[in-house]
């Protein structure tokens, strides 16, 4: 078990990760990357046969780490989990577009499975928590975000799927005032090692159902448990979509493809008027699901 900023200890992590009953099939551990997503895709790219699915590459700091959107993700060294995985979803192609909800409630049970902290997910791909007393921001409330999610699909058919979890980060630390970290949260331990394994664990578990039910979410009951811990839901949003407009409403459920389902503002309460958004940045106006 590893403390706060120690080094990550590769040896450890192949040993629990790595082998025949176990999630993956590599392990590496690199010092600094400048985006461990650009860098595991680059790397397959080169060599397929050095980086079999599924493997996964972690950083103990990321110079320009990818976020949603193009933003960047910074840490402290050590102070973060940042990994990348190299995955070929065996579903058809037009699942793919739950990965990041997936990938979110792995994280999600992770979090709080190891660190005691009731952390939740935000449609699309981020991880939040509540902090108790602070204050309200905007579009967040007291809600503060740990963690994000990032996919890609590769010309192979690969997917690199990529999480940051803020872990140690101090408040002075943090690049902006909506981010938080376990430290920050109380969390019952800071152990990246002890996350790593119980988020590989997780995310294995929930992808071998999804790939027993052929991709298809609800079918697996992957849905409905995604919708549990997802504060978006029951919450009024406002979603600045990608040709400019902006969406005002309630988001009253997650769809077939994991598109965010909204009844927008002024409308009838029928299903005709439910608008299915698959993609867009989401700003809670006010939190009413208590998730």
């Amino acid at each position: 078990m590893s403390t706060p900023r120690e080094p990550l200890r590769a040896q450890v992590l192949q040993q629990m990760l790595v082998g025949p009953g176990l999630p993956l099939r590599r392990v590496e551990v690199v010092e600094e990357s400048t985006s461990t997503m650009v860098e595991l895709a680059a790397a397959r790219r080169a060599d397929p046969e050095a980086w079999p699915t599924p493997s996964l590459l972690v950083a103990e700091h990321q110079s320009a780490g990818r976020g949603r959107a193009g933003r960047s993700w910074q840490t402290a060294p050590r102070a973060a989990l940042l990994a990348s995985i190299l995955l070929r979803p065996q579903v058809p192609a037009a699942a793919l577009t739950w990965l990041p909800l997936l990938a979110g409630l792995a994280t999600v049970r992770a979090v709080r499975a190891t660190a005691g902290v009731e952390a939740v997910l935000k449609w699309p791909n981020d991880v939040l928590v509540e902090i108790p007393g602070a204050e309200p921001v905007d579009g967040w409330g007291t809600l503060r975000k740990l963690g994000g999610i990032l996919t890609e699909v590769q010309p192979d058919g690969t997917v690199v799927l990529g999480v940051g979890v803020n872990v140690s980060q101090s408040l002075d630390e943090l690049p902006v005032g909506t981010a938080t970290s376990l430290a920050l949260a109380g969390a019952a331990t800071l152990d990246r090692e002890v996350l790593l394994v119980a988020l590989q664990e997780a995310f294995s578990q929930v992808a071998e159902r999804w790939r027993d039910a052929d991709g298809d979410a609800l079918a697996a009951g992957l849905a409905d448990e995604v919708a549990q811990v997802c504060a978006t839901l029951g919450a009024q949003v406002a979603i600045e979509r990608v040709d400019g407009s902006v969406l005002v409403g309630e988001a009253v459920g997650i769809g077939a493809a994991g598109e965010l389902v909204v009844r927008p503002d002024g409308s009838a309460h029928g299903d005709d008027d439910l608008v299915a958004v698959v993609s867009g940045d989401v700003r809670h106006l006010r939190l009413d699901g208590g998730r």
